[in-house]
């Protein structure tokens, strides 16, 4: 049983050409839910995002990027995967050295973290550049042309890892690399609890501002339980929010294992997404590191009364809004991620916690100077190359911003209580 919702409804539809939505995807959705009801939102954002040749994350023009909808960390300024190079430097210094040492990247885009990565580590000298074999994984096949080209115009071609190379045969395809469902309608756990085939690979897998683009639930606190909020379609044929049971008991289930109690009227947003990702993700991974990069928070936070309506932002042209319903398949759809959630996923995937820190920490912890000065004495490097760097790291290093970033680092098969200096500023959490 579901009723419309007051309180949640969107303004009037604007005209399809001026939002610049994708018509067809828009359509499809309608479709879907006038022949089987309203959907979770879970079901609405996978597709706006991943919808093969329609969703957000399927175009082959920018998204993120100065050109785009927003700018990540490793779009701001090469400097910051040269600090995750670093990181990544102390992690293989700890295993012996090994080579190779593969670099998975999930939602590698065109390539700004891996040419940032590499390139410091070429301005550094390090030995560590030997050893890399980088694989970039995508959702748009498009997307890993160009990042092929961006590393081949910068050198680095010889460090891509060949198409198709996962490693050996427990390898599996990461993310939604190849359309695979993301596991957005239950929690099923697929992790090494239940006896899931780990491979034998050694490196890291980088993933960078990619759990928080994973489908979610929304939920509203009634009566004090939760009903769920589903998508469904007004008389005009909008897109509108509607009140129903939740789809899963996995929803209330999270909630209650964080201790977390809505208020009436509250929403929030939970991600069920990530336990099936996170072991996708790192399946291919038998020894070595897990560096998670994101806007993230604590659930009392993230779920508590400070944040009425949750966290769901929509980017667009710079531009953020809270409409997901406008531009479909033309906007990034995003929220904060659940850090105790993304722990408690890490434990079922056989991960082991290394360690947390914020961005800001990270960068001063890895050398910030060092790795300016190298960078700075690039051929050909000069004034305008200075003034970018410098803004660049006012942003990066913002604690209210992009320095506020967690950074969550895990592993697996590592040696007995490994300590990576990157990480030494934060008290690391009793996981």
């Amino acid at each position: 049983m579901t009723e419309a919702v007051t309180g949640y409804r969107r303004e009037a539809l604007p005209d399809p050409e001026e939002a610049g939505e994708d018509a067809w995807l828009a359509a499809a959705i309608r479709e879907d839910i006038t022949l089987g009801g309203p959907i979770t939102f879970a079901r609405f954002m996978e597709r706006a995002l991943y919808e093969p040749g329609h969703g957000y994350y399927r175009r082959p023009d920018p998204g993120p990027g100065r050109a785009g909808d927003f700018l990540t960390a490793p779009e701001a300024h090469p400097i910051f995967g040269a600090a995750i190079g670093r990181l990544l430097e102390q992690a293989w210094d700890a295993l012996g050295r090994p080579s190779p040492f593969t670099v998975a990247e999930p939602g590698a885009g065109t390539g700004a973290l891996a040419a940032g990565l590499l390139g410091g580590l070429r301005d550094l000298g390090s030995p560590f550049l030997d050893a890399i074999r980088y694989r970039p994984v995508e959702v748009e096949p498009a997307r890993l042309d160009a990042f092929r080209v961006r590393l081949a115009a910068d050198g680095f071609e010889d460090r891509i890892a060949p198409p198709g190379d996962a490693g050996d045969a427990g390898a599996a395809a990461t993310g939604t690399e190849t359309g695979a469902v993301i596991g957005t309608e239950t929690g099923a756990v697929i992790g090494t609890e239940t006896g899931a085939v780990i491979g034998t690979e050694t490196g890291a897998v980088i993933a960078n501002e990619v759990l928080d683009a994973l489908p979610v639930h929304r939920v509203v606190g009634r009566d004090g339980g939760i009903r769920e909020l589903l998508v469904g379609l007004d008389t005009d044929g909008a897109f509108t929010w509607v009140e129903g049971e939740p789809s899963t008991p996995d929803l209330t289930a999270r909630l209650a294992a964080e201790g977390v109690t809505l208020g009436e009227g509250q929403v929030t947003e939970i991600c069920l997404a990530v336990d099936h990702w996170l072991v996708e993700a790192t399946r291919h991974l038998g020894r070595g590191i897990v560096v998670l990069v994101d806007y993230a928070d604590e659930p009392a936070a993230l779920h508590g009364p400070g944040r009425p309506t949750g966290t769901l932002r929509a980017f667009a042209r710079h531009a953020v809004g809270g409409d997901p319903f406008l531009h479909v398949g033309r906007q990034d759809l995003t929220t904060t991620v659940d850090l105790a959630a993304v722990r408690a996923a890490t434990r079922r995937a056989g991960l082991v916690a290394v360690g947390e820190t914020t961005q800001a920490e990270l960068l001063a912890r890895v050398g910030t100077a060092e790795l300016t000065g190298a960078y700075l004495h690039r051929p050909g490097a000069g004034l305008a190359d200075a003034l970018l760097l410098r803004s660049a790291l006012a942003r990066l290093l913002d604690p209210r911003g992009m320095g506020g970033y967690r950074v969550l680092v895990s592993g697996r098969d590592l040696p007995e209580s490994m300590a990576l200096p990157a990480l030494e500023r934060v008290q690391r959490p009793s996981l």
